[in-house]
């Protein structure tokens, strides 16, 4: 398969937009163009251009005619993704297991890895559930390493889907395990949200002393790289209201609205949350 990797910035879609534009203009094949085409309406989905997304797919698909099926599992795999960040779930939940079932026909492992993990993220409640671990059973069986590094990714989910359950126990244990993955794989930054899961469902468990130890840790190692999280922000705020020392927390606060009010999906999906944690900063929550 073409390596993406290096190309995605999931962080900063309209960058990674670009690169995959122009690696589709390089590519040395039809089929690797088209691969790179994929990703790039993945990139327009992801900053919500979806009609324009979906135009790049069907342009794609009418280019298709002799191209390797790692093209036609991808069409189907992006198509699905956008579908389900647009709000079509039954689009998505179909395209997925299209190119799960056709992926595995053709032992491309990691993506028929990648749809499953999408299955779960499309279905709800129980069924997304079984989706989950259906798909770490499939990572943990392969010997494609770029499969099994999916196993990260999906214990981290599952531990959220735990976490919404009101089962805390059994979601750090996820995110304990999910951590020991990403150590392995060596993803600094995957290594960052597993660290910052665990510590979450520490203070839903009533361990605040550590879990803001452990969010303490990551500010530090963000600040070190000149960088910042919203998220730490929010969760020492939140560490330090348990505690009882509110007008310590309201800093982190003001430093979690500020930043996670640029990330377009919780403006859109938690209004709620950006207006507490507004109102914390300003001391009137």
């Amino acid at each position: 398969m073409v390596d993406l990797d290096a190309l995605w910035d999931f962080s900063d879609p309209v960058t990674s937009e670009t690169r995959f534009r122009e690696a589709s203009a390089r590519a040395g094949s039809s089929s690797d163009s088209l691969v790179f085409r994929t990703q790039l309406a993945r990139a327009l989905g992801l900053q919500r251009r979806f009609d324009e997304a979906h135009a790049e797919l069907d342009a794609v698909r009418d280019a298709s005619e002799g191209a390797t099926v790692e093209v036609e599992v991808r069409l189907r795999l992006e198509r699905g993704r956008v579908h389900n960040s647009s709000g079509n779930r039954d689009g998505a939940t179909s395209c997925f297991v299209q190119a799960m079932d056709l992926a595995r026909q053709t032992r491309l492992d990691a993506l028929a890895v990648d749809a499953a993990h999408m299955l779960g993220i499309a279905e709800r409640g129980e069924a997304g559930e079984r989706w989950t671990r259906r798909a770490i059973e499939m990572a943990e069986a392969s010997s494609d390493p770029k499969a099994r590094r999916w196993r990260g990714s999906l214990l981290n989910n599952l531990g959220w889907t735990r976490f919404e359950a009101g089962d805390a126990t059994e979601a750090l244990r996820c995110f304990q395990a999910a951590l020991e993955v990403r150590i392995e794989t060596g993803s600094p930054e995957g290594v960052r949200i597993a660290r910052w899961s665990v510590a979450r469902a520490q203070r839903e468990l009533g361990r605040v002393v550590e879990a803001l130890e452990a969010q303490r840790a990551l500010e530090r190692e963000y600040a070190e790289a000149n960088e910042s999280s919203g998220y730490v922000h929010e969760e020492i705020g939140e560490c330090l209201l348990v505690l009882g020392r509110g007008t310590e927390a309201r800093g982190h606060f003001r430093v979690a609205h500020r930043e996670l009010s640029r990330d377009p999906w919780l403006v859109e999906r938690e209004p709620d949350r950006l207006d507490r944690l507004n109102r914390l900063g300003e001391g009137t929550g």
